[in-house]
């Protein structure tokens, strides 16, 4: 290792906060249209645009390539690529930092549904008075589906507010269902909440038949990735009234384009992926790299460390 190392950063704006790698690191900026260029002389890549998909682009070109890549977001599916997963590169996320933020967001999203809170700001804004009777949440049943931090903090935040909560994970154990358990469940459950990572398994798994499972009072959220979900099924679920309602905060396509018929389906409340960014993470996902990058630098074992196999962090 030099004595200073490259440091390359896939900005965004606002850019991270690096002022205590100065004179640690050679900090190089680029876009995604440099990023090719850049990679062969980098021995640490941050992602700090998550939202770019230049990696996955630019990876598999000529040249030495970054021996460390850390992605300011859980998901990698955005970077990771065949060259990348089968080098020696290691590969981290931001594992922690949005796992209490989700959660929060996920019991907004099921109050919001059982209280009916869209309809009260609709009617409100015409100006018209309609008592209606909401729906009791504790004492009702959710399945999680992603065992991961964020899944097990949506679980909590949802025990907390009275609701029965099991857990479905890729492996069964302690506290948690395996895949073979999961039509069960979702046959039972009031609030069906996707939590997962996107993996060759979990691609498309709310399809036609998952939502035919599920009872017609349930209500389905999506706060893991946009193609864990058949959006066509989801729409069919939803105008034909398989299901009560549902809430997408991640979306296959991103923005979604203003002629998606998404917009206008009945009972779907749609936001664009900000259910784990609060005021203040830039910073937090800014001060883990830093201490990630002090770590590397001192050569010690990173925290964080993605299985490029398998497309996740895995541990409890």
């Amino acid at each position: 290792m030099s004595a200073v190392p490259t440091l390359l950063v896939l900005d965004a704006d606002p850019p991270p906060r690096l002022g205590r790698l100065t004179g640690r690191a050679a900090v190089v900026r680029t876009d995604g249209a440099g990023l090719a260029a850049r990679l062969p002389e980098a021995d640490v890549l941050l992602v700090w645009d998550c939202a770019s998909h230049a990696v996955r682009a630019a990876w598999p070109g000529e040249g030495p390539r970054p021996r460390w890549v850390h992605t300011a977001s859980v998901g990698v599916d955005h970077l990771m690529c065949p060259e990348l997963a089968a080098s020696d590169t290691v590969v981290t996320n931001a594992r922690g930092v949005f796992d209490e933020p989700v959660a929060e967001y996920v019991a907004a999203l099921v109050l919001a549904m059982a209280k009916d809170l869209p309809g009260t700001w609709e009617l409100q804004r015409r100006r018209e008075w309609r008592h209606r009777e909401g729906l009791r949440v504790a004492g009702t049943r959710a399945v999680v589906v992603g065992s991961g931090p964020v899944g097990r903090a949506v679980a909590r935040r949802l025990k907390a507010l009275g609701v029965a909560t099991a857990v479905v994970g890729r492996v069964p154990r302690t506290g948690v269902h395996g895949p073979d358990d999961l039509d069960r469940l979702l046959a039972r459950a009031d609030w069906v909440i996707a939590a997962a990572p996107l993996t060759e398994r979990t691609h498309g798994m709310f399809d036609l038949r998952r939502f035919g499972v599920m009872q017609p009072s349930a209500r389905f959220v999506n706060v893991g990735r946009g193609r864990l979900v058949v959006e066509d099924a989801l729409v069919h679920a939803l105008e034909r009234r398989w299901i009560a309602g549902a809430a997408l905060d991640v979306l296959t396509t991103e923005p979604l384009p203003a002629d998606s018929p998404l917009w206008q389906v009945p009972g779907l409340l749609l936001s664009p992926h900000m259910g784990g960014d609060t005021v203040g993470r830039r910073d937090e996902l800014g001060a883990q790299f830093v201490e990630l990058f002090e770590l590397w630098a001192a050569g010690r074992p990173l925290r964080n460390v993605v299985d490029k196999q398998r497309g996740y962090v895995p541990g409890p």
